[in-house]
């Protein structure tokens, strides 16, 4: 890298290939700096090896990211056609699930009406609540998507439709989160076990209005897909696009000064708002400092000897899990978390992919289940005792099925992805005004100092593998930056462009 590039980016997650990708279709010179063996940031797929498992088994772990609910309707990666690339995906019956005690079970089927069957008399009910939104799925990600900061392109009498149901769905859960309006306790821990991806209070805006957009994806054909051998081929598709233009991918160059940065006419940082403050000087230090760090996951890497044996068998039918019990529950936990505390019994997110993808079993027979559990930011607490006693409620007899477990603490979880200081991997806190001001209140939250950008989950849309704040990003690096008003054609066949 003796001459200075066009572009260098910093980080290789989505958000960052996705730009780095745009930039270098645009005709530009790119390198992407991953300061890990391996590209891709929170979405890669890597051996499984423990002290009990050998590298010879096979197995594979997602190590941040495993279900890709927003790729499918993501405007960027819809273009970019992952399918056409060789990346599959493999859509579970039912999208997600949520155990309960004495057997029971809420599920998400990716049929509407199949869903509404289960749920008896909330059935109805929840046929209004997510029958618009899904009907209108693409609007709604449009909507949920886009850069907080101009109107999405669509259809306008669909669009305003989708914003209809989506302020309809979200005022009522963050109300009273429902309690009113759903009879069981199916419906209602079903539709808080998704806001509980937020990794904040319940209820809230921002629960709420993330609980509505996920649970409008997952009644649709598209559903919550899995990756056949594991999320880390829509990585791998990216940096195949990237180089086959010219850019290129170091890694095992961190950057933790700016002394570590090659020269560049634009600098991309594709990290924490937190971590991104690091390479600046004042005052665009205290700027980015202004996102409030969330709250923090352990990840659990385990491997099974055999499927979960989940209660009610209906649960293994899809392809998210979440452990936390009855809303008050969840809440409960929740709460402990976000005043700093561990739950005793804390919300824990799970995925059993060779339930779904034969390729993810072992030699041996042997599978690997992804799951993180909700913890203060910054924890080193091991969890594993927590969360086994979670999963017995649900899955009597899973203990006797663990093989071995690779445990990262929140306060690891850097150590794997420099982007998830303290385990804070939704990029900083998740409320509905820093969904919007994302890292601070800014017209233009990409542009944090002259000539550098951030394009990373701590700015708008948010957090999710969807690639849009590099979208956002690049959109406005290319005009600004270097005169370009389009953005290029993502297409493997299409070779125009589409108006920046």
């Amino acid at each position: 890298m003796s001459s200075v590039r066009d572009v260098v980016v910093v980080g290789s997650g989505p958000n960052g290939l996705a730009a780095a990708v745009i930039l270098a279709r645009a005709g530009l010179s790119v390198t992407v700096l991953e300061g890990q063996p391996s590209s891709g940031g929170g979405v890669r797929s890597l051996p499984l090896i423990t002290d009990r498992v050998a590298e010879t088994e096979g197995l594979l772990r997602d190590v941040c990211a495993a279900v890709p609910a927003a790729a499918p309707t993501s405007p960027f990666f819809a273009e970019f056609d992952l399918g056409a690339r060789g990346v599959e995906f493999i859509v579970p019956e039912a999208s997600y699930a949520q155990p309960l005690e004495g057997g029971r079970a809420g599920i998400a089927y990716r049929d509407l009406e199949r869903t509404v069957e289960r749920l008896g008399v909330d059935g109805p009910r929840w046929r209004r609540l997510l029958g618009p939104l899904s009907t209108h799925a693409a609007e709604v990600a449009a909507i949920a998507l886009s850069d907080k900061r101009s109107v999405p392109q669509g259809d306008p009498l669909r669009m305003a439709r989708a914003g209809a149901a989506l302020a309809r769905s979200t005022a009522l859960m963050a109300g009273s989160w429902g309690d009113g309006y759903w009879r069981t306790e199916e419906a209602r821990s079903l539709i808080g076990g998704v806001a509980a991806h937020t990794i904040s209070t319940l209820p809230s805006l921002a629960a709420a209005g993330t609980a509505s957009y996920l649970g409008a994806l997952a009644h649709t054909p598209a559903g919550w897909p899995l990756v056949r051998g594991g999320i880390g081929a829509i990585s791998q598709a990216l940096v195949a696009d990237l180089l086959a233009h010219g850019g290129e991918v170091i890694t095992d160059h961190p950057v933790h000064s700016p002394r570590d940065l090659p020269p560049a006419r634009v600098h991309v940082l594709n990290t924490h708002a937190r971590v991104a403050a690091d390479l600046l000087a004042e005052p665009y230090r205290s700027r980015l400092r202004q996102l409030p760090l969330g709250a923090g996951v352990c990840k659990l890497d385990y491997v099974l000897s055999g499927p979960v044996p989940w209660a009610d068998p209906e649960v293994g039918r899809a392809g998210t899990q979440h452990i936390g019990g009855s809303l008050a529950q969840m809440r409960s936990a929740e709460a402990d978390v976000a005043a700093g505390r561990h739950a005793e019994r804390p919300v824990v997110l799970l995925s059993d992919p060779a339930q779904h993808d034969d390729s993810r079993l072992g030699l041996s027979g042997l599978r690997p289940v992804w799951a993180y559990a909700h913890v203060p930011h910054g924890s080193p607490q091991d969890v594993r005792p927590a969360v086994e006693a979670q999963l017995e409620r649900f899955a009597p007899g899973f203990r006797d099925l663990v093989v071995d477990c690779l445990v990262t603490p929140a306060s690891r979880m850097a150590d794997h992805n420099a982007a998830y200081p303290g385990g804070d991997i939704a990029g900083g806190l998740i409320s509905m005004w820093r969904m919007v001001a994302r890292p601070g209140p800014a017209l233009d939250p990409y542009a944090v100092a002259p000539g550098v950008y951030l394009c990373s989950q701590s700015t708008p849309p948010g957090p999710g593998v969807h690639g849009m704040a590099g979208v956002h990003m690049a959109r406005r690096v290319l005009r600004r930056e270097f005169g370009i008003p389009q953005i290029p054609s993502l297409s493997p066949q299409s070779t125009e462009g589409i108006t920046a």
